[in-house]
């Protein structure tokens, strides 16, 4: 790589980086209904030249979502990890989970709803092609998990993909329920569901050689 290259290509990721932090910006006023137009204004740049860094509406999409879920899949692994019991590592993955999507509401309905603006359909981002995707991403790292941790017999990594996508489809399911009408305290879900999900995780045994659950 030459040096005019090398010199381009981290400013490029620098810009590309600025780019998703004035989008992220927009997404936390605007939730759902941030536009391109208002994210091109709040970068201080034309709608052409957003298009040039993302491709289209969808790439910008999917760069906020892997942004966030990165964060998000750092901190579900980063409570897995925490010198507790089996019992408190489940409901702080789960009470992780739930933090996030309260913490920034904006943010989680515009990754995973549409907005609900018929007056200018061409502003709105195509939320039901990418929301998808992204909970199967969450999914399958989830099962990675699962899979390095506990010793589930035979079929074992089958098996923590069905628990892995299990999982990811109830938090996804019961939070967005919880988001929406706020029916109980966070810590009272957090143990509705650590308990539905208790009576296989603890019985199950450690993977030989693993880091252990």
């Amino acid at each position: 790589m030459g040096t005019t290259e090398a010199k381009q290509q981290p400013a490029a990721h620098r810009r590309r980086r600025e780019l998703l932090e004035a989008a992220d910006r927009v997404v936390l006023r605007d939730g759902p209904k941030a536009s391109m137009n208002a994210i091109a204004a709040e970068a201080g740049i034309t709608k052409p030249i957003l298009y040039r860094h993302f491709g289209d509406k969808g790439g910008l999409y999917r760069a906020l979502a892997k942004r966030h879920t990165d964060a998000l899949l750092d901190a579900l692994r980063a409570a897995l990890d925490a010198p507790a019991e089996r019992r408190e590592r489940v409901e702080a993955t789960l009470d992780t989970y739930l933090a996030a999507i309260e913490a920034r509401p904006q943010v989680y309905r515009f990754l995973m709803h549409p907005a609900d603006d018929s007056q200018q359909p061409e502003q709105a981002f195509d939320v039901g092609l990418h929301s998808a995707p992204l909970l199967r991403r969450l999914g399958e790292e989830l099962a990675k998990v699962i899979a390095e941790r506990v010793d589930l017999g035979p079929d074992s990594d089958q098996l923590a993909r069905v628990w892995g996508h299990g999982i990811v489809g109830m938090m996804h399911a019961a939070g967005d329920w919880w988001l929406g009408e706020r029916p109980c305290s966070r810590d009272r879900l957090v143990s509705s569901l650590a308990d539905l999900l208790w009576g296989r995780l603890a019985a199950v045994g450690d993977r030989a050689g693993g880091p252990g659950f």
